[in-house]
Parts: C-alpha cells; structure tokens; sequence
C-alpha cells in the first residue's frame, strides 16, 4: 500500500482493527455478540450495510422523499424507461446498487442512451433509480435518540464540498485537474467524468465544478460543521425522528437549499437513511482532526450504539442477534462487495 501523509485517504480497516478490543469488551458487556442489532428495529439488520436502500428510503416522510425506482436483476429495458416517464423522473438521474456504500457504482446518467449502457453492464445486481435533486448543497447529519426519552440529539454534522477546479485563464482544465492538489488524486475518475471539457480553458477565476455525487471516493470533500448544529436543526430532527419508526441511530444524507431553511425543517430532500455503519463523517476532515480522534469519535458512536441496544432491548424486548449471525452477515457484505468491485472493472 503506498503511504498517504493525510489520515482522510486511509484505507477504511486501520480505523476499525485497532478497535477491535474495544468491540469486543462491549459484546462482553451486553452478553451478546450482536446486541447492535437491537439499535434500529425498524431497518433491516439495523442498517449493517446489508440492506435494501430502496425498502430504507420507503421509510422518509413523502415531503422528504426523492423520487425512486427498484430495478430488479435483469429488468428489461424498456418498460423500465416507460416507469421513468410515468414517475416523471427527467435527466439526468442517479442510478446506484440498491446494496451499496462508499460510492460504488453510484453515476449520474445523463441520457437515456447512458442509462441503456449502465443497465446492461450492471443488471447482475438489484438497482435503484433516484430523481436528481438539484438543490445545491449537501450534508450528513448524524442524529440519535435513546429509547424511552422523549428527545434526541445531533453528534455529528459534515458539509460537503464538491471537487471543483478554479480558472487561472490559461490552463486547460485536464491541466487544472492536474495541479490541484485534491483533484489530482481522482485524476481517472475525473477526466472520464469530465471528457468533453478537458481541452476547454476556463476564464480567471472561474469555479468548474467537476462532480456532483457526494462521496468520498468520489472526491468529494468532509467539512466538520459541529459547530453548526443548533437547537432548530436539532428540532427539525427529531420530528423526523417521530415519522421514521424504529430508526433511533444513523446519519441521514440530504441535499438542501440554505441552511436556514434546513434548520427551519424546509426545502430539503433525504437521499438515503444509513443505520449501523453510519461513520460521524466530520472526522476526516483533516483540518480540525487527527487519526486519533478519529478512532475516538468512532468508540463515542459505539457506546451510543450499545446504549440504544440495551435499552431497545429491554424496553421493548428487541433481540439480540449473535455473534454467528453477525458473522454470516459479514460474510454476505464482503462476497457483495467482491462482485461490486469486479463489476466495477
């Protein structure tokens, strides 16, 4: 593995081994190797990773919902672009695997004729079509709620920065992808995203904004904006929390007009609810942490997880999985993650 000096762009293992310990004297605790299934009730597995995005994104109140399709293995093409039509869903769109994470897969689709290429060469897998939403910014609020309090709360707010390039007046944008210091490192993936503008030379001080999917993988940047959570954004989640049965941890990704608004419970649409595996994004933000207090940030979100499963667990007789099923599990997402990867080739 070649050595990266920031912690943001570490492979995903050496923020989980090094706490292993820590997993297991919390499953010492709670008697039961799989008492974090007792966390989310109303998702799938608790939201491991495992589970439909499409059945999760059923859960999101109608105002807040985006416009989506199932698209099973080996759909055919045409009745599915005749559903397109009837949902009222234009170009482009965003078309993903309904299993997924960290990016994998996910495309904007410009044309029906890319949505026909993307079909065939991913129709081995269940997929999901979304409505683009074009509101212009995007953030991951992580909230929870402890079982039998009437209130929760908001540990983590991450707003995210598309990868752009700025105009110098004389460089072309392949060249501008090239010197910038964060673009440069998803120089493949931007240049095929961006193929019909990289011999173009933006004026001085133009932004080229080059992608729009809010992933890491994709370039996109985590801003810690902690500092940003108030009391109304706190509000407007819990009332989200009240319609969305049995979710009481994970972080909801969304893309918004203005934060005001959002704040305000306004002009805003979810894009996906994630459970179990949801990270406090803010911490690869390099510029206000570290790699240590990464690792702490993710051993505070596993006692919470613990904290909701105990009392699920005993409030509302949730079960507990164990640790076989765990495992079985894990071993169901790592065989997915192998075939997404492949397909990925």
């Amino acid at each position: 593995m070649k050595f990266v000096k920031s912690y943001e762009y570490w492979p995903s293992y050496l923020f989980y081994i090094p706490l292993l310990p820590y997993a297991v004297y919390l499953a010492l605790k709670a008697k039961s190797g799989g008492f974090f299934y007792a966390a989310n009730p109303g998702i799938e597995n608790s939201g491991d990773g495992t589970e439909s995005k499409f059945s999760t994104i059923q859960l999101i109140p109608s105002k807040y919902k985006p416009v989506t399709i199932f698209v099973p293995i080996n759909s055919p093409i045409d009745p599915l672009l005749e559903k397109i039509t009837l949902k009222k869903i234009i170009y482009p769109l965003i078309i993903k695997p309904d299993i997924g994470f960290r990016g994998l897969l996910v495309k904007k689709i410009n044309t029906p004729n890319e949505l026909i290429d993307y079909l065939k060469k991913y129709n081995s897998i269940n997929l999901i079509i979304q409505e683009f939403i074009t509101y212009p910014n995007e953030c991951g609020v992580l909230f929870h709620k402890l079982p039998g309090q009437d209130k929760g709360t908001i540990t983590s707010l991450t707003f995210k920065r598309f990868i752009a390039v700025t105009g110098d007046g004389s460089s072309t944008v392949s060249e501008l992808i090239s010197k910038d210091s964060r673009a440069n490192k998803y120089t493949s993936l931007l240049k095929k995203q961006n193929s019909t503008i990289l011999n173009t030379i933006p004026t001085k001080g133009k932004h080229i904004k080059l992608g729009d999917i809010g992933n890491h993988s994709k370039g996109t940047a985590f801003i810690n904006a902690n500092t940003s959570i108030s009391q109304p954004l706190i509000d407007t989640f819990n009332n989200l929390n009240e319609q969305i049965k049995g979710w009481d941890y994970g972080r909801i990704d969304l893309k918004y007009e203005n934060f005001e608004d959002l704040e305000n419970g306004k002009s805003f649409k979810i894009l996906e609810i994630n459970g179990l595996i949801s990270e406090p994004t803010h911490m690869y933000d390099a510029s206000t942490g570290n790699y240590l207090k990464s690792l702490k940030e993710i051993c505070k979100h596993w006692t919470i997880i613990y904290t909701i499963s105990q009392e699920n667990h005993r409030l509302h007789k949730v079960p507990f999985k164990n640790f076989n099923y765990f495992i079985k599990s894990l071993h169901k997402l790592q065989r997915y993650s192998t075939t997404i990867k492949q397909l990925k080739q």
